[in-house]
């Protein structure tokens, strides 16, 4: 295993340490993205499997469409929230562990989504794992919600705390125009050249959807301290980036204009 997968894996793991801020703080996803992922999917009653699942950002907002569910969480803490969340829907169904370490017991899913967790899995095995969990026809939905920032002079001023002290990737990394109509453009990890290159899937599809959003500052820095690349930082450092980011941030209205972006990709398994 090489240093950057090492990094990768203390940085996928981190999210327990604090995964009651990370519920509260992270933002969820849009209802049309939902509603799309349904429509193409077309279950007709076939369950779906979720991977890495998180406190349930997204879990409830299947379980909340009568979907059958099994959310594949490798974190106890997350999973013991997770549970918490869709304990009101009795068939949402929590497995502990990794997903490549998952095993789908002969169970054919008609749906495998991923939101916000796809690029923490081995990309030697990803696909193979997709594969062999969904039936003929099965759909795979893999989402993500970056944002970029509305106006320059929060985003100069940001650009320039981190820069002091050493984060890269923040949420507010970019500006909004940065993130066009195209679904995938900025996103270095767009799993669509992968999948194509796989060649089992067919019918690929990307839609992006768009929200102008504005958070206050308090809740701007719970979002930014529930993210690995702040959690994995020292404590000192931390506080001291966040305190920086606080003292922008009231310096211009008391929060920040964000453009929320979701990213969809589809594709189904060949027969």
């Amino acid at each position: 295993m090489g240093a950057a997968e090492q990094v990768d894996r203390t940085r996928a793991r981190v999210f327990g340490e604090a995964a009651e801020l990370y519920d509260a703080a992270r933002p969820g996803y849009a209802d049309a993205l939902v509603t799309d992922v349904l429509a193409y999917a077309e279950l007709g009653g076939r369950p779906a499997v979720e991977v890495g699942a998180g406190t349930g950002k997204a879990s409830v907002l299947f379980a909340g469409r009568g979907v059958p569910l099994v959310c594949v969480e490798p974190d106890p803490r997350m999973a013991e929230v997770l549970r918490r969340n869709t304990g009101g829907y009795p068939q949402v169904r929590v497995e502990s562990g990794g997903f490549e370490e998952w095993a789908a017991d002969g169970r054919e899913f008609g749906l495998l989504f991923a939101a916000t967790s796809w690029h923490w899995l081995d990309p030697a095995r990803r696909w193979d794992l997709v594969h062999d969990s969904l039936g003929p026809g099965g759909a795979v939905a893999l989402f993500w919600n970056p944002h970029g920032v509305l106006d320059d002079g929060p985003y100069d001023e940001l650009a320039e705390v981190d820069r002091k002290f050493g984060m890269a990737n923040a949420p507010h990394g970019q500006r909004a125009p940065f993130y066009g109509p195209e679904a995938g453009s900025g996103h270095p990890g767009w799993p669509e050249p992968e999948c194509r290159q796989d060649g089992r899937f067919t019918d690929l599809r990307a839609v992006r959807y768009r929200e102008e959003v504005w958070y206050e500052t308090g809740r701007y820095l719970d979002f930014l301290a529930s993210i690995s690349t702040y959690r994995v930082l020292p404590q000192e450092r931390r506080e001291g980036l966040l305190a920086e980011t606080a003292r922008v941030l009231d310096a211009r209205g008391g929060g920040i204009g964000m453009l929320r972006v979701n990213d969809l990709f589809l594709a189904r398994r060949g027969a």
